[in-house]
């Protein structure tokens, strides 16, 4: 393995890794020369032009499967699709996900439905299909992206905080059914990132205050993120690279915060 190119031979599969965090991620571990499946919706020129950007990082392999993280049929497709065409899967990133904010009495059931599904039960399925290729190969590094809000609540966000407390709960249990195999399992808690998700939870500020974009912007982060500012999806993908590396090998089990100060309060 090339000091130049660490994961140069190692395959990563990140889920909702077409934009936001997941992309983030997946050009992180293409830098470190790692074999890439992204996963995510998206026009067809768009993602084409992903698989060029992230292919010429270091020459390395990018294909792309359009799972849908609510099917588990899908699922199982995409993993059997990456061992097949890239050979094994040595980092699995559950980073997909939806939100939608409402007061509980109010939550519609199909959202509700919808936030877990992609949110929790998708790790379920792809970590379950993944393992026994890691464990039989020796070698593999879980990272699950959970969220501030899966150690800390907030209103009206029912499901996805559900969700997310059911992400770190997940990796616990998986670390330690691992233990004592090369298999790590950990949990990044970003606290806010400028994804198009959030941009949206922006955009209603925004309107609902009658204030401008990027005042909007630092109301938001003042409320909960005492740093002021927004985590990157590049800072979240370095710590990824840290959880795949083998400096992680005894970090098992962790819900590692990246939130400006966000939980620390």
């Amino acid at each position: 393995m090339s000091q130049a190119n660490p994961f140069r031979s190692k395959v990563a599969l990140v889920t909702g890794s077409t934009s936001g965090i997941g992309l983030g991620i997946a050009r992180a571990l293409a830098e470190q020369g790692a074999d890439i499946m992204l996963n995510g919706f998206g026009e067809t020129s768009m993602i084409n032009g992903l698989i060029q950007e992230l292919s010429s990082m270091h020459g390395g392999r990018v294909l792309h499967h359009g799972a849908d993280m609510s099917k588990p049929s899908e699922i199982e497709d995409m993993i059997r699709a990456t061992e097949s065409k890239l050979g094994r899967i040595d980092f699995l990133v559950n980073n997909a996900g939806i939100q939608h904010v409402s007061a509980i009495e109010d939550f519609p059931v199909d959202r509700w439905d919808a936030i877990i599904a992609i949110n929790l039960s998708s790790a379920f399925h792809t970590t379950r299909c993944a393992l026994p290729g890691m464990k039989k190969r020796g070698f593999g590094r879980i990272i699950n992206i959970a969220s501030a809000h899966g150690l800390v609540a907030s209103a009206n966000k029912s499901a996805y905080v559900a969700a997310k407390h059911g992400i770190v709960g997940l990796t616990k249990t998986v670390a330690l059914e691992c233990a004592s195999t090369p298999v790590t399992c950990n949990a990044i808690c970003p606290g806010w990132v400028l994804t198009p998700l959030v941009q949206k939870q922006v955009d209603a500020r925004a309107a609902e205050k009658k204030i401008s974009n990027d005042d909007a912007k630092r109301d938001l982060l003042a409320e909960k993120q005492p740093s002021g500012e927004f985590v990157t999806p590049e800072q979240l993908g370095q710590l990824a690279v840290f959880f795949c590396s083998d400096a992680a090998t005894q970090v098992r089990g962790v819900a590692w915060a990246m939130d400006g100060g966000w939980t620390a309060q």
